[in-house]
């Protein structure tokens, strides 16, 4: 019998009102699976990960995304919810018009952040682009100065560039010189075509003379380079005490090889951000042609503890622990740390809390973390040598793990 006076009607929406309630204190309470989950955080990656440097952009994106899976399996952004970060790949194939374009269209698929590009050409590209839109960009490794001399308030790099690496290279192969009664007196530069070649030729050829070394000779070579027979005799004819190569992976462990099969004698190969020359997989392939070489590189803390399980995790992952990899993971975890701070994906709010970063978990050999114009003035960078096998650090003393052996001993 139907109810006319509509109490039953009433219980029917008493009923349902009460069922919502119970179900929205399901949803508060348990089961925590039906609660929304906040959206995914987008962080753009830009490597060459194919073309003549993809070794190293491939290793760039593992470093990256080993920072990501980290961040979220700690919980994510927790000032967002506990919002996951979400990896966009793109590959700039060493080319700064293709990193370029891999901006736009993450521009357009709604990446809150970029982290990019290896290369000096590629992030100059990258960062270009991105600031046309204000998004968020982190140059991982690119050294060169004109990165962060546009004025570009959306670009920020957490490692040094290339003057402070140059001066600091320049300054402790003085140090090192010096310390064993100046034996050096001349040096051949020998780099490769590029932005970052070119422009560490130019600076040291300008810097050398300042501490007494002559520059004997500057050689450049294109990319790829796959015989280096004709620059090694070269060298050898001219015999300068230091040989200062400056190029990538491949074309280093060539060169490196080269100057070991013809017998080339000098006190030292003495890098400036040498492609292979702060390599373990150089190391390990050919210990005999990447003895006894000296950089100045980018370099973790061998002190740290931070470090050193960062650098166990890498290994457990297959991962050779090369400064591409530290260096990306460092910036994705500084634009995390912003992210985090900033408790917004708003682009303004992230770029100002970039700029106002004091962020220390990095594991690296810096000074505090200060901003400026984009460029963390704590960074610098670290002496290494390859002695027995292992990577060294030999300068500054504070970070040293061993003592630099200088001129190097001969292996004939």
């Amino acid at each position: 019998m139907t109810d006319r006076t509509g109490r039953g009607a009433m219980r029917r929406r008493e009923f349902l009102a009460a069922g919502a309630a119970t179900l929205g204190t399901a949803v508060v309470g348990f089961p925590a699976v039906l609660r929304a989950q906040p959206a995914s955080i987008k962080i753009g990656l830009i490597h060459p990960v194919t073309g003549f440097i993809a070794f190293s952009g491939t290793q760039s994106r593992a470093g990256a995304q080993m920072a990501i899976e980290e961040i979220n399996a700690a919980g994510g952004i927790k000032s967002l919810g506990g919002a996951k970060l979400e990896a966009v790949l793109g590959d700039s194939q060493g080319k700064p018009e293709v990193g370029a374009a891999e901006v736009t269209k993450m521009v357009e698929a709604g990446v809150h952040g970029i982290v990019a590009g290896y290369s000096s050409a590629i992030s100059l590209a990258t960062s270009q682009e991105a600031a046309k839109t204000d998004t968020p960009h982190v140059v991982d490794v690119g050294v060169a100065d004109d990165i962060m001399k546009r004025g570009l308030k959306n670009t920020f790099r957490f490692s040094p560039g290339y003057s402070k690496i140059a001066s600091t290279a320049v300054a402790n192969l003085d140090t090192i010189n010096k310390a064993a009664g100046s034996p050096a007196r001349t040096a051949l530069i020998v780099h490769e075509e590029s932005l970052f070649g070119t422009g560490s030729a130019k600076l040291l050829s300008t810097e050398l003379p300042k501490i007494g070394i002559e520059v004997v000779d500057v050689i450049k070579h294109a990319n790829p380079t796959r015989d280096f027979t004709n620059i090694v005799l070269q060298i050898k004819s001219k015999k300068p005490d230091i040989i200062i190569p400056a190029n990538y992976y491949n074309e280093y462990i060539l060169f490196a090889r080269t100057l070991r099969q013809q017998k080339v004698e000098a006190k030292a190969i003495y890098s400036v951000l040498g492609g292979a020359a702060s390599n373990y997989q150089f190391v390990k392939e050919f210990p005999d042609a990447a003895d006894q070489i000296m950089d100045c590189n980018h370099w973790f803390n061998p002190k740290s503890d931070l470090a050193l399980a960062r650098k166990k995790a890498a290994e457990a992952k297959g991962l050779v622990y090369t400064y591409e990899v530290f260096l990306t993971y460092n910036a994705v975890a500084y634009l995390a740390d912003a992210i985090e701070r900033a408790a917004s994906t708003d682009k303004e709010k992230v770029i100002a809390a970039l700029a106002d970063s004091t962020w220390d978990q990095h594991g690296m050999p810096y000074g505090p973390t200060k901003m400026e114009n984009g460029q963390n003035m704590g960074a610098q960078p670290v002496n290494t040598q390859i002695l027995n096998n292992q990577i060294e650090v030999i300068y500054p003393a504070e970070f040293a793990s061993a003592g630099a052996v200088f001129p190097m001993k001969s292996n004939a």
